[in-house]
């Protein structure tokens, strides 16, 4: 049986799904607009019609060559083009649980962009069964699998980590700021399915970024493993 924080933890992940389809079906998503005033539409559009008003980590939209900034990456502001590629990455917290949801879309009908959106989709669907299938796994092994898995797809991984846990907010902190043990990181050789130090099961964000330097694209897709 599911346990409330799960519960919790994947009814915030539906509501920040409602956002960007409302993003979407509102027709924000266009040509002439900047970065920044996609976040402020979306930040509205949050508070208005969701009631969030928390958000965890910065809010992240990505167009065009911005898109192969890594997370901690802080690029100019660009204006959204004709057949461009915008990238969404948001935490909102909902009714006190985070969510961390990243998406792909692909304004006009590039189809290098959108082999790329389809990609990074597929990629991550096959990365999650294959972490369901594991009886055993360290952030390294799945960080390691992560690498593989996007090269059997032609890409270069574009990130430092590919996950790390959500929680209640604030969600679980390491007791050394510097142990990795709470991210899909190379470095972390601790087990990833093991609970947290109160016996709680640990939630884990799955992050997959693709990037194309030929084109100058990249493409990312993130949500709960459940």
């Amino acid at each position: 049986m599911m346990n409330e924080a799960t519960q919790k933890l994947i009814f915030a992940e539906q509501k920040a799904k409602e956002l960007f389809s409302t993003v979407e079906e509102r027709g924000l998503l266009v040509s002439g607009k900047s970065e920044l005033q996609l976040i402020e539409e979306i930040v509205q559009i949050a508070k208005e019609d969701f009631g969030i008003e928390k958000y965890w980590h910065k809010k992240i939209v990505r167009v065009g060559v911005n898109t192969l900034q890594p997370f901690n990456g802080n690029p100019p502001d660009r204006i959204i083009q004709n057949d461009d590629i915008v990238v969404l990455d948001f935490g909102p917290v909902f009714e006190g649980f985070e969510a961390d949801l990243g998406r792909t879309y692909i304004i006009g009908m590039d189809p290098l962009k959108l082999k790329l959106k389809r990609d990074v989709e597929a990629a991550w669907y096959e990365a999650k069964d294959w972490y369901c299938n594991q009886n055993s796994l360290t952030g390294a092994e799945f960080f390691n699998y992560v690498i593989d898995l996007t090269k059997r797809y032609g890409y270069e991984f574009g990130n430092e980590i590919a996950g790390h846990i959500v929680g209640p907010f604030p969600h679980e902190q390491p007791d050394d700021p510097k142990d990795l043990c709470l991210d899909i990181h190379p470095d972390n050789h601790s087990s990833i399915l093991l609970n947290d130090k109160h016996g709680n099961k640990r939630h884990w964000i799955l992050e997959i970024q693709f990037v194309d330097r030929v084109n100058n694209i990249g493409g990312f897709f993130e949500q709960l493993l459940n």
